[in-house]
């Protein structure tokens, strides 16, 4: 089932911040590969067109990783958070990006991000959703310890060994 694509000059045109292009379909699996490929080629002429538009690197970055195109798709996100820090979809789809490749302690971190640059209810939501569902595969025994924690780790492992050495020997 292919479904018919809006070009991107016409869906993003006249061009303002708050305009997003729309994503030709609802479901990702439903669009052919060909009318994925002529998206992206559309999403990367409009990036060259205006490279300084956070919104127009974050939908490209998106289309890459539904491309499975993963290393463009960091690129374009990337692109988009250092255009703007303060630029809502990009953190959330980069945090979302980081969630789905399991790279946790980041898409916690640029998940928060978002949360903290959200402007409305739904927003907030999905944020908090996403921020839900990274914490229940990555729950606070799992996260990053920090650097005097994990000193602290090795100094009492450090310390029991000693003492199960000074009973074994005397």
């Amino acid at each position: 089932m292919s479904t018919a694509l809006a070009p991107v000059s016409t869906a993003i045109q006249p061009w303002s911040e708050s305009a997003v292009p729309a994503f030709p379909w609802r479901d990702p699996h439903t669009v052919s590969r060909t009318d994925l490929a002529a998206y992206i080629g559309q999403l990367e002429r409009a990036c060259i067109e205006s490279p300084a538009s956070p919104a127009l690197w974050t939908c490209l970055g998106m289309a890459y990783a539904v491309n499975y195109d993963v290393m463009k798709s960091i690129d374009a996100l990337e692109t988009a958070t250092e255009l703007d820090p303060a630029h809502f979809w990009a953190r959330l789809k980069y945090g979302e990006l980081h969630y789905r490749l399991r790279a946790l302690d980041c898409a916690e971190d640029e998940t928060l991000r978002a949360l903290d640059l959200a402007e409305d209810a739904i927003q907030l939501s999905m944020a908090r959703k996403q921020l839900r569902e990274i914490r229940a595969l990555n729950p606070p025994v799992r996260r990053r310890t920090t650097a005097s924690a994990a000193g602290r780790a090795v100094f009492l492992s450090a310390l029991i060994m000693f003492a199960y050495l000074a009973v074994a020997w005397g």
